[in-house]
């Protein structure tokens, strides 16, 4: 009954929700880590772990992160005097790298060298989300039209970018 409300305490006033089950598997594969420590002298891997308990290696990684303490993305890393690194800048972002920024840049350039209907085309289509039909409409030419001024205004914007 003690081991069981020790159990509920830690499940229930945690930062994070983590149902019981992956919990349970976590405590399974810290009790077979133990346990392997002591047979192998040494850490044991974690595909080890899922050896010993005889679950997927997926499973077990996925139930001994979530079991995992939350930690603050301003959490000092190292300190040193006035310097400070903190979690959050030893974090990567690779959605907009140096190598985007620069095709960006090149993209805009591109962009502000067409005719304005060729620009304001590539706006609607690209950034709006609009059909051909739809821009077509709005500008007053046919669809096809839209089209080759599109196709037109890619080919030229290709052709400054190489």
């Amino acid at each position: 009954m003690i081991i069981g409300e020790i159990r509920r305490y830690l499940r229930d006033n945690n930062s994070i929700r983590v149902s019981r089950s992956l919990r349970d598997t976590a405590y399974r594969a810290l009790r077979a880590r133990e346990h392997l420590l002591h047979l192998l002298d040494r850490d044991p891997s974690v595909e080890e772990i899922a050896k010993e308990i005889e679950m997927d290696t997926t499973d077990v990684q996925i139930a001994l992160d979530a079991i995992q303490d939350t930690v603050s993305l301003y959490e000092p890393v190292f300190r040193d005097n006035d310097d400070t690194v903190f979690i959050m800048d030893q974090i990567k972002d690779n959605r907009d790298g140096e190598e985007k920024w620069m095709e960006n840049i090149s993209l805009y350039e591109a962009i502000k060298e067409l005719k304005p209907r060729e620009r304001y085309i590539l706006d609607r289509r690209f950034f709006d989300g609009k059909t051909q039909t739809e821009v077509a409409d709005e500008i007053g030419i046919s669809q096809a039209q839209v089209s080759r001024l599109e196709k037109n205004a890619l080919k030229e914007m290709k052709s400054r970018l190489n």
